[in-house]
């Protein structure tokens, strides 16, 4: 007995004694990372990212727990499979949008782990999770080949890929609102890992796609270096039996928003091959047969014109047989040369209308409107238009029981 006991504790004190001359281990964050990868700056700004932003995030779920709390893991492994795919980029060759598929095999699988727990029965924590696996696409800007790929810019592509995630993330912040604020406090981390976080980081490091290396060297199995999800986990989904897109399959269920975007980049095949290309001749601004002039025909009268969200143009007609309306306009003229029983203008700044001697007696209706003026013909054939400004002031009185209202009358000294 005494002599087991001897025996264990010398092989204790060994392993105590290597411990102690042996250099300390790398961070989680940093496994399978070369000691010169960890001293690249985009590789510090990295980990500064994940640490400070994702940090927050990690620290709200782990309040929260159960799904949301496992989503936030994928979310933290989809970040840690980034700075794998940034440090292999610097060592590889650029693989074009046919060698794409391969390259970014590992962050596709845990996107797809993001997906798969939005499927099934619906969830309580729906919302966190459909922004945890949307907001994912983000991560995708690494899959940028050259402004060929069929892809938005990095940082473009960054800033729409959280738009999609956004809709949910304010249903959360609606849902919980005075109420159990870790949720609101998730919701703003994530936005925040995001934007500002990593698109800064892309703006400052990687703006047009990542650095490709020279070498022909392809992405060694780093998906293993990975922890997966155990088997006896609720939320964890089955290993996955192939890539989850390859190029000439058909997905069982469709891709919708950037998600369908990122599909189609590493897919393998062209995403602009069926694009026809645009001659100068096409373009609008050189077609002699688009101008903004409504070309003049034999239509008999008009019952109605409308006028609607225009800035900066003019309006000649001869006559209406009901009325001409201007809504949400800023800055524009009309000129009615016959006759316009009614004229209406709503919620429009900025508004000259010239009237006939035939259209004089048009009923004019002004609603929220401003600086409207009225040109009407002088006394003589000779004379010029006099100007008639409308008022937009008004003054209401009670008297009498009843309120009265006039016109705000300017007269100068």
């Amino acid at each position: 007995m005494e002599k087991e006991l001897l025996t264990r504790l010398e092989s204790a004190v060994a392993r105590l004694e290597v411990l102690s001359v042996a250099p300390p281990a790398p961070k989680a964050s940093s496994r399978g990372i070369s000691h010169e990868a960890v001293l690249d700056p985009s590789i510090s700004a990295l980990d500064d990212l994940v640490s400070g932003f994702l940090g927050r995030v990690l620290e709200a779920a782990g309040k929260i727990g159960g799904e949301v709390l496992h989503a936030t893991k994928v979310v933290e492994e989809a970040f840690s499979v980034l700075k794998l795919l940034i440090v292999e980029s610097k060592h590889c060759q650029n693989p074009g949008v046919a060698g794409m598929a391969a390259f970014l095999k590992p962050l596709n699988n845990v996107i797809a782990k993001a997906n798969y727990l939005t499927e099934g029965k619906r969830s309580e924590y729906f919302n966190h999770l459909k922004a945890v696996a949307d907001g994912l696409t983000a991560l995708a800007w690494i899959g940028y080949t050259g402004k060929d790929c069929g892809m938005r810019m990095p940082i473009t592509h960054v800033e729409e890929s959280w738009q999609m995630a956004e809709f949910y993330s304010n249903k959360i912040l609606v849902e919980y609102k005075n109420k159990e604020p870790e949720h609101i406090n998730w919701a703003k981390s994530l936005k925040e890992l995001y934007l500002p976080g990593l698109r800064d980081y892309v703006k400052n490091f990687y703006p047009l796609g990542p650095a490709w290396g020279t070498s022909v060297s392809v992405l060694p199995s780093s998906s293993s270096s990975l922890k997966a999800p155990t088997s006896n986990s609720p939320s964890a989904p089955p290993p996955p039996t192939g890539p989850l897109i390859s190029p000439g399959t058909v997905q069982s269920r469709p891709r919708e928003g950037m998600s369908a975007v990122f599909e189609a980049i590493s897919s393998g095949q062209s995403v602009t091959a069926g694009l026809r290309k645009v001659t100068d001749d096409m373009k609008s601004k050189n077609r002699v047969d688009r101008t903004g002039v409504v070309v003049s025909v034999e239509k008999g009268k008009v019952n109605n014109i409308t006028v609607d969200k225009c800035t900066k143009m003019g309006v000649l007609f001869t006559e209406v047989v009901a009325a001409f309306e201007i809504v949400n306009c800023n800055g524009v003229e009309v000129q009615c040369q016959c006759s316009a029983p009614t004229i209406s203008i709503d919620n429009t700044s900025g508004c000259q209308l010239y009237l006939s001697s035939d259209s004089l007696g048009a009923s004019i209706t002004t609603a929220k409107s401003s600086d409207i003026n009225v040109l009407v013909p002088g006394a003589g054939p000779d004379n010029d238009w006099v100007e008639h400004p409308l008022p937009q002031q008004f003054i209401h009185a009670h008297k009498d029981g009843q309120f009265t209202t006039s016109p705000v009358c300017h007269s100068g000294a």
